[in-house]
């Protein structure tokens, strides 16, 4: 009897005892190449365990079961629980949500865990981490070319990936791509990844270089360039091996990152520096060439003006000339010839004037002067054209007031002969005849004209109806329209990159819409280009339009010159021009 009351006791104990489901995480902070381990726990048998699907992480091991049962003093305990093995895949604020589990009939589930993800860290040597084995065999790093340039000095970071010779690499992501806050940057492509062998701490290893990048700082201070990080499926090799004796490999994942550099950036010196200093660094020859100076009034001449060299060519504005105002001078074609290597920009800047003459005799261009800092010997370098004497031989004299000096803005003082007059003395009154408007010509015209706009009034409604009726010329129309629109105000944001690019990308859609009588979603290069010539467009304007469609859409995310910005504004304007002639 004594025996039974005991069950009884222990059963009503197991009753009351109450229910938990909860969610345990090894760490609440960890950077972009660390595990995370989960644990799902409940005190009492369960069924369909509903996982979450942890977005932000990578599932790479599990779910593991692990169930213990005791008695101890008489009292029954049970633990249930699942185990997963997390990567993250970003960095950030992420959530684990909620995993359910059904027991005795009623729906429980844990709650949500936030979880605080940084930039990839240093992780020390665990031996009970699973991929110990990979970890001294991976490294990727960013070689630094300078850590104290000037401003606008150029530095390269070249990437590299080392793994030794007796593990493989099957795939490769990034996770975490590098910033270059406050740096001008440009990307060299690599067209084919090559394995070559160096030295890695001593040890030998084989190497590939995965990017390589020519940055310009562009203020001075403490710059920091934020890590690149990498996802890395390997194969490891293991103590075991097949029945013809090859090593048996097994299938790994490793998270390696450069971890960031930090940049010592020095300001110019303020001694000696020129007035007309513009930011250039590096080793520059200036020139300025006219085309001719010998011409007519009504000719025009071509003045070059050109910096030729190696340095920041594309971060700095060229020098203006200054010309009589006798000379009509338009404002420049820039044009620019740089390679970017690992070395840095070299090439040349050119801004090309148009200027006629007005009159004639002999006018001096001014000379110009180009000031930059040289690398070689720290110290500004100011470089002076000599002056250019413009010889005009035939046309209008011009009077003595009229030849002042013009910054490209032909100034004209007009006079007007009749600026002054006298005051009448006399006048010449006249009496004021009124009429009665009843009865005059006016009453009956205007009584007349309502039944004569009736013909008019019908015509007029007819002609709408047939308009309104017409949905595909209302949209052509209401496309082409709406292309002047976007082309106008791209022209208004010349000044701003990102709605330049995209004003203008809707421009070349609605012309596309109103002349090819297509939808953008289904514009393709493709398609584009086979009804453009099926209209009889030429080729190569053809390949200009789609030049220019893949530019808007790839110069938003690119750095870019207000003067690149002006070219492609320039260039849309005479594409659309000439398929408007061909189509």
């Amino acid at each position: 009897m004594k025996k039974y009351i005991f069950l009884l006791l222990v059963s009503f104990q197991g009753l009351l005892a109450q229910v938990q489901f909860e969610a345990k995480v090894s760490k609440q902070t960890l950077g972009l190449n660390e595990r995370l381990r989960i644990d799902f726990s409940m005190n009492d048998d369960g069924d369909n365990f509903v996982p979450p699907n942890f977005d932000g992480f990578k599932v790479i091991a599990g779910p593991s079961q692990q169930v213990s049962q005791s008695w101890i003093n008489g009292r029954s305990s049970f633990n249930k629980t699942y185990s997963y093995f997390l990567l993250p895949t970003q960095k950030g604020s992420l959530v684990i949500r909620q995993a359910s589990i059904e027991i005795n009939g009623q729906i429980y589930k844990t709650s949500p865990i936030r979880i605080n993800v940084t930039a990839a860290v240093e992780q020390p040597r665990d031996p009970n981490d699973t991929q110990v084995s990979a970890d001294d065999a991976i490294h990727l790093v960013a070689e630094v070319s300078k850590t104290s340039p000037y401003i606008n000095e150029p530095i390269t970071v070249v990437y590299k990936l080392y793994f030794s010779y007796n593990i493989g690499i099957s795939n490769w992501r990034e996770l975490d791509k590098p910033k270059y806050n406050d740096f001008w940057s440009q990307n060299i492509d690599i067209k084919q990844l090559v394995a070559e062998e160096g030295k890695y701490n001593g040890e030998r290893y084989r190497y590939v270089v995965l990017r390589k990048t020519v940055l310009y700082p562009q203020k001075s201070g403490r710059l920091v360039i934020e890590p690149l990080s990498l996802d890395i499926d390997v194969q490891v090799p293991t103590n075991r091996r097949t029945v013809f004796g090859q090593m048996v490999l097994q299938e790994g994942n490793k998270r390696v990152s450069a971890g960031s550099k930090t940049i010592n950036v020095k300001a110019l010196p303020e001694a000696g520096k020129p007035e007309d200093f513009s930011g250039a660094v590096g080793k520059f020859d200036f020139k300025v060439t006219p085309s001719k100076t010998n011409l007519k009034s009504g000719e025009s001449l071509d003045l070059d003006v050109a910096i030729i060299g190696k340095g920041n060519l594309k971060l700095f504005t060229l020098p203006k000339p200054v010309v009589p105002s006798a000379l009509e001078m338009y404002d420049p074609v820039h044009n620019e010839q740089v390679n970017t290597p690992l070395t840095g920009m070299v090439g040349k800047i050119a801004d090309k004037y148009t200027i006629i003459p007005q009159y004639k005799g002999k006018y001096p261009i001014k000379p110009m002067q180009f000031s930059y800092f040289d690398l070689n010997t720290g110290t500004y370098k100011t470089i002076t054209s000599p002056e250019i004497m413009v010889n005009v031989m035939e046309g209008p004299t011009a009077s003595g007031n009229e030849v002042t000096e013009n910054t490209g803005v032909n100034k004209r003082e007009i006079l007007s002969s009749a600026q002054f007059k006298y005051i009448m003395l006399k006048t010449n009154l006249k009496a004021m005849k009124q009429k009665d408007f009843f009865g005059s010509p006016w009453f009956y015209s205007l009584t007349i004209l309502p039944f004569l706009c009736i013909p008019f009034i019908v015509l007029f409604r007819k002609k709408k109806e047939a308009i309104d009726s017409d949905v595909m010329g209302n949209k052509i129309k209401l496309s082409n329209r709406l292309a002047k629109k976007y082309l106008s105000e791209a022209k208004k944001e010349i000044g701003n990159k990102e709605p330049f690019y995209i004003a203008l990308e809707k421009a070349l859609h609605n012309f596309l819409k109103a002349k090819l009588n297509i939808e953008t979603s289904e514009m393709s290069k493709d398609k584009i280009s086979t009804l453009l010539l099926s209209r009889n467009a030429q080729p190569e304007t053809v390949s200009a339009f789609i030049n220019l469609t893949e530019n808007c859409e790839f110069a938003r995310y690119a750095p870019s010159s207000s003067v690149a910005i002006q070219q492609d504004y320039d260039k849309a304007v005479t594409v659309i021009s000439e398929l408007e002639k061909q189509i």
